[in-house]
């Protein structure tokens, strides 16, 4: 029973340290994003977002492509050429000095990133399913989330002590690090009977296979929506604490404390799932997104900026609702596509990413002088996302009244 606990626990930590290898990539660089801008000479600062944006669509593009493979060659197949493609963009981001390759740069990262992380969920949902696998998938975001605590933190250490390019060389070498620990201890989890040679004519069949799953699909909208708020926050909040705030100093240390709220409800969610049930816990999560947006706009309605001690108790009660969210909306909408794994996984992530991306950067392009048109996003997205939780779930939600 102790080697059990303690594989299990091998694998959970390894999971969330290949996730990590996408957290870093992204949130280390935050701080650096005036740097490079400078140097690649982009006189627009509104801008900069679209270095963290851009990296998303890689992420989207990327699962697509790599996650129907992974069903044939296998998932740790996968992560490999992954991670020959993050190498290969990492070498175009430190070398070019044009903000366009850079951004080529950030999609081809965004690619290679897909690898681990839609690798990483199918080989919990191989190894795992029910509630148990909402369990498993909040503790390796729980994981995840220690890496944003501390990356913008490590990103500016780097700048001061080197320049913005050193942040890149980290990340290869803690991703070869990764990557050997997970070539030598993490066997493949892929079940030879669901092993499928590839063919093209499989994204045809699997998706009108994934289509057909109305709660796959409901799930992976609501993933895109919840995905895009907090994208928003992700690509302006540089912007937001440094230039509307003028706590550029103090940002790696607000953005960790912000992190932590998430990391406290991923915990939380763990050992909560398996009693309350997964659903449950998603409607009470969603309720209160909405409720503290709606709170924020009336009390803010007039759009100047509340005290930067208001402004992170709202962000971190928003964030640790968020934090039951995200693992538990891709557990809903993977438990019932286990059976295509692979090109389910791939398709959840490319259209709650892709979807996540325009709204980031049409509500992000509102965030200029007032965090207000951040809320507004998070209340239409939350709106949204109960009336679709409510239509593949109402005799859940009149049993949930009842009681």
């Amino acid at each position: 029973m102790v080697k059990q606990d303690r594989s299990q626990l091998e694998f959970v930590v390894l999971m969330a340290a290949l996730m990590s290898i996408v957290a870093l990539s992204i949130d280390a660089l935050l701080p650096a994003l005036p740097d490079i801008g400078g140097y690649l000479n982009v006189s627009d600062p509104t801008e900069y977002p679209k270095l963290v944006t851009f990296i998303f669509l890689g992420l989207g593009f990327g699962q697509l492509l790599l996650g129907p493979l992974s069903d044939s060659l296998g998932r740790k197949a996968i992560v490999y050429i992954g991670f020959v493609i993050f190498i290969i963009a990492s070498i175009i981001c430190i070398t070019t000095k044009n903000f366009e390759i850079m951004l080529f740069g950030r999609v081809l990262q965004g690619i290679g990133l897909a690898a681990p992380r839609t690798m990483s969920i199918a080989m919990v949902r191989d190894s795992y399913n029910g509630d148990h696998m909402s369990k498993i998938l909040s503790i390796v975001v729980m994981v995840f989330i220690l890496v944003p605590v501390v990356a913008p933190t490590l990103g500016q250490f780097l700048m001061k002590i080197y320049d913005w390019k050193s942040i890149f060389i980290f990340n290869l070498i803690f991703g070869v690090l990764v990557m050997i620990w997970f070539w030598l201890r993490q066997p493949e989890t892929l079940h030879e009977r669901y092993k499928r040679k590839f063919k093209f004519s499989i994204y045809k069949t699997g998706t009108v296979e994934f289509l057909k799953i109305k709660s796959a699909v409901i799930y992976t909208l609501l993933s895109g929506l919840i995905t895009g708020s907090f994208m928003v926050y992700l690509s302006t909040s540089q912007q937001i604490f440094e230039n509307q705030y003028n706590l550029a100093e103090e940002f790696p240390l607000i953005f960790a404390s912000l992190a932590i709220s998430v990391g406290l409800a991923t915990f939380l969610n763990s050992q909560l799932v398996e009693r309350f049930g997964t659903r449950k816990i998603v409607h009470i999560a969603m309720l209160s997104f909405v409720i503290i947006s709606l709170l924020f706009i009336i009390l803010f309605r007039s759009g100047q900026n509340p005290s930067v001690e208001v402004l992170i108790g709202f962000f971190a009660v928003q964030f640790f609702c968020i934090g039951f969210l995200f693992g538990n909306l891709r557990s809903l909408a993977m438990e019932p596509i286990g059976h295509i794994a692979g090109i389910g996984s791939a398709l959840n992530g490319f259209i709650s990413t892709v979807m996540a991306v325009p709204i980031a950067n049409y509500i992000g392009g509102f965030v200029i002088d007032s965090v207000a048109p951040l809320f507004v996003g998070f209340l239409v997205c939350g709106i949204i996302s109960l009336a679709l939780f409510y239509s593949d779930s109402p005799k859940f939600i009149r049993a949930f009244s009842k009681a």
